[in-house]
């Protein structure tokens, strides 16, 4: 099967920004769970983690067999790709091209390898997509059980195999595997809380490169997988 390792990178809305509406409904939500206004205010800044207050602003991609890749990111202006290890980082200028590129791109691919992508990637990547008034190319999100998935459409999420679909209710996220099996983390580098922030910053090529590195880890964490638990 030709094969996809992807991830995406999330930059949530300002909460001042917001209509006063959507303030008092989230605060509602966070003042739930917030114990001092240190976390509430904590709380106000991630809302890049719901389709609903974010966007997408990188999608990084890599055939695993060939190690050739790209990321799209969300670019202040347009301009020239750069090339670097096999990687085309592409800058875009709207949240629609990006997601018509990435759609674009996975009509050309059979199997999808994902950390976590059915708890996070996979309905953002769908929601965004219907917000931009796109329908996505493939349906990803078909079934959590690859024996009852089309063989045209495979989506591993690397998570769900690990944990045994859920078997193991504990199970930790990409740097405590990364770390199992010795494979770089790219945890250690930046983490998806600060992406909002380098966002807002103009940081946008380094957010893109975060997001390969995480690409990459999966892909590696995937070849594992793939070696010693794929029945």
């Amino acid at each position: 099967m030709n094969k996809l390792v992807f991830d995406i990178e999330t930059a949530g809305e300002k909460f001042e920004d917001l209509d006063e509406t959507s303030k008092e409904l989230l605060d509602q939500r966070f003042k739930k769970r917030a114990q001092t206004e240190e976390e509430l205010e904590l709380f106000r800044t991630q809302l890049s983690f719901y389709p609903e207050t974010s966007k997408i602003v990188a999608i990084g991609m890599l055939n695993p067999d060939t190690e050739k890749g790209t990321a799209l990111y969300l670019a202040e202006k347009a301009g020239e790709a750069i090339q670097e290890k096999g990687i085309e980082y592409q800058p875009i200028t709207s949240e629609k091209e990006l997601l018509e590129k990435f759609w674009q791109i996975a009509l050309s691919y059979e199997e999808f390898i994902t950390f976590n992508g059915r708890g996070f990637d996979l309905p953002v990547l769908m929601v965004r997509s219907a917000v931009n008034g796109i329908r996505p190319a493939k349906n990803l999100m078909h079934n959590r059980y690859l024996s009852y998935q089309p063989t045209s459409v495979v989506h591993i999420d690397l998570f769900d195999q690990l944990s045994f679909y859920g078997a193991r209710y504990n199970a930790l996220g990409l740097h405590f595997w990364a770390r199992a099996f010795g494979i770089n983390s790219p945890k250690e580098e930046l983490s998806g809380e600060k992406v909002t922030e380098y966002f807002y910053r103009g940081k946008r090529l380094e957010i893109a490169k975060y997001c390969m590195n995480d690409v990459f880890a999966t892909a590696e964490l995937y070849k594992k997988w793939d070696k010693y638990l794929r029945f």
